[in-house]
């Protein structure tokens, strides 16, 4: 309802361009991602180089640290199989019970109820009675 025109802006004049300026700024807008473009493959390359040349030095590495691993679980085994025996022995030295019998063992007494046995070679004597009146005449 207003009889008046809205004012307008100004127009801007913007600056033509000619036609021949414009390939020469495709020209550089694509050598500059063509650039940029080998840059990043180029350092892509770098570190795929770099992470090839570290597992070429750490596999030997893992090898060897596990037959390191393997004969120390061997050990560790050995080991276990000592401390469990090492154990048992120990229980029966200071078991209440056994304290007699292995005070025994260790000092070589026996009770002075029962006898010691003792095996060794003796000939039998009716062969020792045979031997002997040969050797006399």
């Amino acid at each position: 309802m207003n009889a008046l025109p809205l004012p307008q802006p100004p127009e801007s004049q913007k600056p033509r361009r000619s036609r021949a300026q414009q390939p020469l700024r495709r020209q550089v807008r694509s050598r500059v991602l063509a650039a940029e473009a080998l840059i990043k493959l180029s350092v892509n390359a770098l570190i795929s180089t770099a992470a090839i040349a570290a597992l070429t030095q750490l596999i030997p590495y893992g090898v060897t640290q596990q037959a390191k691993l393997k004969e120390i679980q061997t050990e560790v085994k050995t080991a276990d199989t000592r401390v469990s025996r090492l154990k048992a022995a120990f229980n029966r030295n200071f078991d209440p019970h056994q304290a007699s019998k292995v005070a025994q063992e260790q000092a070589n007494v026996m009770p002075p109820d029962s006898r010691m046995v003792v095996l060794g070679d003796v000939e039998p004597p009716a062969q020792t009675a045979q031997a002997t009146p040969a050797q006399n005449p």
